[in-house]
């Protein structure tokens, strides 16, 4: 036998069936035969005799190559070779993809290679089904839908109990067209009440035989502790819903451009909040007491102008156990040192199994995460998840959720595996191989299969119209395609008009330059309104990259932290430092102005130039044609925290007072710019993770959030080892450093200070604009070019132009002074003109130094104080 055959070949599928006469297999030789075989229950021996246990039918080469309409399909099969089927084939479709399928190259009879089939090309073209699935109460009982056209057989395990190890009836689901397997119960008693499993008969290709997988519904809607069973469930139920559910009202939104989003971890809100009743900290029913820190806090943000809070991954994910009863805490002793290392081992033995994860790691995307609920069994979770939605919208909040719809928590038949072990190799992104894709941080799922771009939907349809919920933020975007998300705003718009869509637009990865068609990355989705975060805006304002290790985290200081005007002593402040900070000080202004690709505007070298013009990590900069296409922020759940960047960044003597002004000058550039303002939970406080640059399994140690703003979580010991360790040696003397730790007037000013903000955001559309057309026609900035004033942005907003959008203003002259002495500028054009500190800034609390910002209209002299940012209004 050739040494190329093995048993190994049969477990790769390096061919694709595609359509019901086409197969493609990259690499494989045109002056070659070819042979299809297949078995229904496996066992396919290939010897060199030749092969055993299967029946052949004989491919034909195509030496066109494959047509168009594949290629468009699947762009990395061009060049593939092209074997047809005869047009009567053998047996029968469905049969054929129930078992073993492999293709043999062969020559003289003789075979030289041999592969598996990777057949989603062919279950999409043949075996689609546009219909409900899952569990569906009606008037008779429940019917149940499962989607499974390569299995041999499905039955359902009905369970009285959830815990039970043995179900209490068994029935046989019938075969119909489309892969559907379906069955009728008459027994309404089973609503909301009876648990289920299904057990399958499917060919497995690592195995090579067929085996019987028990496995819960991916349709699921209710499910048992730690995801063991699936719930029948009503969502229309009362039982299922809060008693004031029907009187949920979304709180107004004028426009997509004045939405405010905040992040939040359900846990975060409330683990360390006492005014939080200790059953419910941690849970869903925390939001239900809005005399808590934490609603209170969330309040006077609404009140401000905060319009949408973004919670963290609350769908049922696999990293937490669901009970109590089964988690563990980690054992932290008290310690005086500042940079102990004991809380990080502490944590990381529990690991896994502790309350905490930030959950990223799905399971059933269309069931709340059972370990946020007061009970996980039954219908406790969807309940409390609709009390959750009750309180925010009567606080004033709009909801949006994290969705992770890019890779699931395993594949395969791990425990954690569902929809392989319904449709083995159907629903996830294969390589080469046939292995799928882990660029996703796990196996990543194909949304461009046509069944699971049809779970996307369906899911984000039952939680917009079951839960209530107001947006969606994709987790890794860029994974699916521009198309997917199309077609996702098309089906939920049609359930709330105002529902807003945006994610992680990176492009990197197996998809990577559109390498298998258009991906929903930033450049792609411009134009749609469905946002995409904007690294550029991020980086220049913060400094360095988000992957930025060891000295580079203190070298690469940014627009407001200091790069080459106030130097930190990590390199000598040197004219090419000045260069890069006119680089930076260019993309805060493309970010102020939208991130528009074409935006015009006069770079650091006295060019006009346009946004795509500008450079970002060899790419360009502006890439948005509208507003509502980019997300500003500086930072999110990933990475070190705003406050906990600037202590790197900042120079060793930087007193607190500074670092305060440092943290909110980046906020006000997020919140003024044009373009939607996201903001992580707790930067308003100042708020730390102790520098942990990858909190996600960190616990509530590292992650807390105090609402009573007596701490920001500085200084309680060095992070977790495995993804910080190389950064102690920096993060020792700092965390020891008592001068780096605010305190309660510093935590509040700066929370005052974020409330003013959200409200001058609020005071005037002029921060609103609502089109691409009207930030080129209103937005512009002086003190450009190669004389510009360094660390220093004017940036003025005209309400002279095309329709009046603030009838008591005129105009707006913004200042973002971020350094560390006063700026005097002169604008003659403003000579003899009545302008103003913004009346919101002119009675500060929060910055008693802004106050000091000047214009003297005799000479239309403006002077800003340092670390300022000045709002100057024309009024009519």
């Amino acid at each position: 036998m050739p040494e190329t055959l093995s048993a190994a070949d049969l477990r790769k599928a390096r061919a694709h069936w595609l359509s019901r006469d086409t197969i493609v297999w990259p690499g494989a030789e045109a002056d070659k035969s070819y042979r299809l075989y297949h078995a229904p229950n496996g066992g396919i021996h290939v010897s060199p005799a030749g092969v055993e246990g299967g029946s052949g039918i004989d491919l034909q080469v195509d030496l066109g190559g494959p047509p168009a309409s594949v290629l468009e399909r699947f762009p990395p099969l061009a060049g593939a070779t092209v074997l047809k089927l005869p047009e009567q084939t053998p047996g029968d479709l469905c049969s054929l993809l129930k078992g073993q399928l492999i293709v043999v190259k062969a020559q003289l009879e003789q075979p030289l290679e041999v592969t598996s089939l990777q057949v989603a090309g062919i279950l999409d073209d043949e075996f689609y089904y546009a219909g409900p699935l899952g569990a569906e109460p009606n008037r008779g009982g429940v019917a149940f839908r499962l989607w499974a056209p390569t299995a041999h057989s499905v039955r359902l395990l009905a369970f009285n109990e959830p815990s039970a190890t043995d179900p209490d009836a068994i029935y046989a689901l019938n075969a119909g067209g489309q892969g559907l397997w379906s069955l009728q119960v008459t027994d309404p008693a089973w609503v909301n009440r009876m648990y289920y499993l299904y057990a399958l008969e499917v060919f497995s290709r690592e195995q090579g035989e067929v085996v019987t997988n028990l496995t819960t519904d991916p349709y699921s809607l209710g499910l048992s502790a730690n995801s063991t069973k699936s719930l029948v469930v009503d969502l229309k139920s009362p039982l299922s819903r809060p008693a004031s559910w029907e009187l949920d009202h979304k709180p107004p939104l004028g426009s997509v451009n004045d939405i405010v989003l905040y992040e939040l971890h359900v846990r975060d809100f409330s683990a360390a909040d006492e005014t939080v009743p200790e059953p419910d900290r941690g849970k869903y029913t925390a939001f239900n007491h809005p005399s808590s820190n934490g609603m209170r806090h969330l309040a006077s943000l609404a009140a401000a102008g905060l319009t949408h809070l973004h919670l963290l991954p609350a769908f049922d994910f696999s990293s937490v156990p669901d009970l109590a009863s089964e988690q563990k805490r980690p054992q932290i002793e008290p310690s005086p040192d500042p940079a102990s290392m004991q809380p990080q081992a502490a944590i990381a033995a529990v690991k896994d199994q502790d309350a905490y994860n930030w959950g990223y790691d799905p399971c059933h995307y269309t069931v709340p995460e059972g370990s946020y609920a007061s009970s996980p069994h039954g219908l406790t979770r969807i309940r409390e998840f609709r009390e959750m939605v009750l309180a925010l919208h009567a606080a004033g909040l709009r909801v949006v959720m994290d969705v992770v719809y890019n890779h699931t928590a395993a594949a395969g038949r791990n425990p954690a595996s569902v929809l392989d072990r319904i449709v083995p190799g159907y629903y996830y992104r294969l390589d080469e191989g046939g292995d799928p894709y882990t660029n996703t941080c796990g196996p990543a799922t194909a949304s461009e299969h046509r069944m699971f771009e049809k779970l996307m939907i369906d899911s984000l349809s039952v939680w917009t119209e079951q839960y209530g919920i107001d947006g969606f933020r994709f987790d890794l975007m860029g994974f699916h395609f521009r198309q997917n998300l199309l077609r996702i705003r098309e089906a939920l718009r049609k359930i709330n008009p105002s529902i807003y869509l945006y994610g992680e637009g990176w492009d990197f990865g197996e998809v990577a330059d559109n390498a298998l068609g258009l991906n929903a990355t930033q450049a792609n989705m411009a134009g749609t309104g469905i946002g995409t975060f904007s690294d550029r805006g991020r980086d220049a304002i913060r400094g360095g990259l988000p992957f930025d290790r060891g000295e580079r985290l203190i070298l690469n200081q940014g627009f407001v932290n200091g790069l080459w005007y106030d130097n930190n002593g990590g390199r000598p402040p040197d004219r090419s430092q000045k260069m890069v900070l006119l680089r930076l000080t260019d993309l805060t202004r493309l970010a102020l102005a939208g991130t528009l690709q074409n935006y015009v505007l006069i770079d650091k070298d006295g060019n006009r130039v346009t946004g795509a013009q500008l450079e970002y990590c060899g790419r360009p900069a502006g890439y948005a044609l509208q507003p509502a296409d980019v997300i500003n922020y500086v930072a999110a759940h990933d990475n070190q925290t705003l406050f906990d960047d600037h202590q790197y960044k900042l120079p060793a003597g930087t007193p607190m007072v500074d670092r305060v002004r440092v943290n909110n000058l980046a906020l006000s550039i997020v919140a003024l710019a044009q373009g939607i303002p996201f903001f992580h939970a707790g930067d308003e406080l100042l708020r730390s993770k102790s520098f942990d640059r990858n909190s996600y399994n960190s616990g509530d140690w590292f992650n807390r959030l105090d609402f009573s703003y007596r701490t920001n979580n500085y200084g309680v010991g060095l992070p977790p080892e495995e993804e910080n360790g190389a950064e102690w040696p920096l993060q020792i003397p700092l965390l020891r450093n008592p001068d780096l730790k605010p305190g309660y007037a510093e935590i509040v000013s700066a929370h005052r200070f974020f409330l003013e903000l959200l409200r001058i955001r609020k005071s005037t559309p002029l921060f609103r604009l609502p089109s691409g057309d009207e930030i080129k026609a209103r937005v512009a900035f002086r003190n450009t070019g190669p004389d510009q004033q360094p660390g220093l942005i004017v940036m003025t907003i005209s309400d002279q132009t095309g329709v009046d959008l603030d009838p008591n203003l005129r105009g707006l002259v913004v200042f973002f002074n971020a350094d560390k002495v006063s700026k005097v500028v002169v604008m003659p054009e403003y000579a003899g003109l009545s302008l103003e500190l913004h009346p919101i800034q002119r009675a500060s609390v929060a910055d008693r130094v802004v106050r000091e910002s000047v214009f003297d209209a005799h000479s239309g002299t403006f002077t800003v104080p340092a670390r300022t940012t000045a709002v100057f209004i024309e009024p009519e």
